[in-house]
Order: structure tokens, then C-alpha cells, then sequence
């Protein structure tokens, strides 16, 4: 896939209303330059989606998509096996693959070697609700070392991902904080602008209580519009933050492993950083 092309499946996803971020295209494509495949007829456009590198034993696919005109040809079908075969390419043998599926394709993926985890539950803060009083813990994540960052995110995500972080965090617009424990980190998210509102990825926190001082401010920071945020079914603090904070459940889809599941500390993740890229 070229980088034009990477652009126009964004706007697909916009158009199916997956509400993407407003930098989402250049971010992934910076991300992984060669992690997306096309599908052209005559040339142009009609289906593709993402197959993400993160390391050698861990690679995501997502933005999935086929142009409404050219469905219901099992195009999608050879388009989906083409990704997972060439991903798989990428990585070493026994490396794992992740995917975020919506409801009716579970079946589909699970006929192609994936199998369910846990469900990513979409929770909707809407705009202008303020939450709780100022708190002074909450710093600007750019106050934080890199590494430091690095090597808390790593307990939360499949591996290391320092390029990923630094493409994520520098995002222009969005916001980013961070609660400190010492020269450590008790907790920190980021915040970005999409077509609609804004949504908090990721979300990684010691405690239920520091991941709600990390929403609140995030609110104060931008009070309009709303805010999303995608919490892992497997983390009970995490959903039951999202009641606490009066959120509302507007999707869902369920987390699927080809190979080995990681181990990280599903406890921290209070919210993922997108379903599109990982």
C-alpha cells in the first residue's frame, strides 16, 4: 500500500464511523511503512488494512476494510488470508498476531486460527462534564524520561515499542500526562483529537484511582466534546472506572490471538491504545 492509499482508508474508516484520529494516517504510516496491504481493481483502491510489525514474535492487524461496491465478492476473504499470511512472513516462527474483531466476523477469524481473549468495551464520556477537583499528582508526560515511559509500557504491551511511543506521544494536538511514584511511573495516558471528540490511548495505570485522576484531568484539559475510551473486559477496575465516571457503553468488539496470547499485566490497562494499529 502506498501512503495516498493508507490516506483514503482512513477516510473509509471515517465514513463506517470508526472515528479515527485526526493524524491517524501519517502516525501509521510512520509507524510501519511496509505494514499495509492494498487491494486494486483496475488500478484502484477497493480493500486493504494493516499488518503492523511490532517486534519479531508480535504483529497486529486491523483497518480492515473493502469498498461498499466491491463486497459480498469474497474479496475481503482472499484480502484478510493475504494479510495474515504475509504478516506472519514478518515475524519469526511461533510469533503471535492480534487482531480487534467486531462481532459478526468473530467466527470468520476464528476459522482463520485466531482465538477469542478478552472484549475491548468503547465507553463514551460525554462533552462538557467536569470531574472532581484538581489534582496536583498529574503531571505533563513530557516531564517523564523516555525510557522511563518505555519500560512501564512495556508490563502493558505484547513488547518494547519506543518508536511507536515517540510517534504517539509527539502527535501534534494531542494531549499527555503522567502520575510519577518516585523516579517511576504510577500511570500515564495520552489523549488525541478525532473526527469526532477525542479519544484516551493508552491508559495505563497502578490503580483504578490513578487512572480516574488521569481522566478527570484529561477533561479539564478539553471540556468539549466527548471522550472515548476502549477498556479491556479483563480488567474489572478498568470497566468499573468507566461506571464510576457515569460513562456510557457505545461498542464493542473481542480481542483475538493467532498463537500464544502475551503476558502483560492486564490489571494496568485501563484503556488500549487504538484497534486499528495496537
Amino acid at each position: 500500500m502506498q501512503r495516498d492509499e493508507l490516506r483514503q482508508l482512513v477516510q473509509w474508516a471515517e465514513a463506517e464511523g470508526w472515528n479515527p484520529g485526526l493524524h491517524d494516517a501519517n502516525l501509521f504510516w510512520e509507524l510501519d511503512p511496509e505494514g499495509y496491504l492494498a487491494m486494486l481493481d483496475d488500478g484502484q483502491l477497493v480493500g486493504g488494512g494493516a499488518i503492523i510489525r511490532h517486534s519479531e514474535d508480535f504483529g497486529f492487524m486491523g483497518l480492515f476494510i473493502v469498498k461498499p461496491s466491491h463486497r459480498g465478492k469474497k474479496l475481503g476473504e482472499q484480502l484478510w488470508f493475504a494479510r495474515r499470511d504475509h504478516l506472519l512472513t514478518r515475524l519469526r516462527p511461533g510469533g503471535t498476531i492480534a487482531l480487534d474483531g467486531v462481532d459478526p466476523m468473530v467466527p470468520f477469524y476464528a476459522a482463520g486460527g485466531f482465538r477469542a481473549s478478552t472484549r475491548h468495551r468503547r465507553f463514551e464520556l460525554p462533552s462538557g462534564v467536569l470531574l472532581g477537583p484538581p489534582n496536583r499528582d498529574v503531571v505533563a508526560l513530557d516531564e517523564i524520561p523516555m525510557a522511563t515511559i518505555v519500560q512501564y509500557d512495556a508490563a502493558c504491551f505484547p513488547c518494547e515499542r519506543e518508536r511507536y511511543l515517540e510517534l504517539w506521544i509527539n502527535q501534534a494536538d494531542a494531549i499527555t500526562l503522567a502520575i510519577p511514584n518516585g523516579s517511576q511511573l504510577a500511570g500515564y495516558g495520552v489523549m488525541r483529537p478525532c473526527v469526532t471528540g477525542w479519544k484516551i490511548g493508552p491508559l495505563f495505570a497502578d490503580s483504578e484511582a490513578i487512572a480516574k485522576s488521569l481522566v478527570q484531568e484529561f477533561r479539564k484539559q478539553e471540556a468539549a466534546g466527548p471522550i472515548y475510551l476502549d477498556a479491556p473486559n479483563n480488567n474489572p477496575a478498568a470497566i468499573g472506572l468507566c461506571g464510576a465516571l457515569g460513562m456510557d457503553e457505545v461498542f464493542g468488539c473481542e480481542r483475538m490471538y493467532f498463537g500464544p496470547a502475551p503476558k502483560i499485566d492486564h490489571l494496568r490497562i485501563f484503556g488500549t491504545t487504538t484497534l486499528e494499529v495496537g
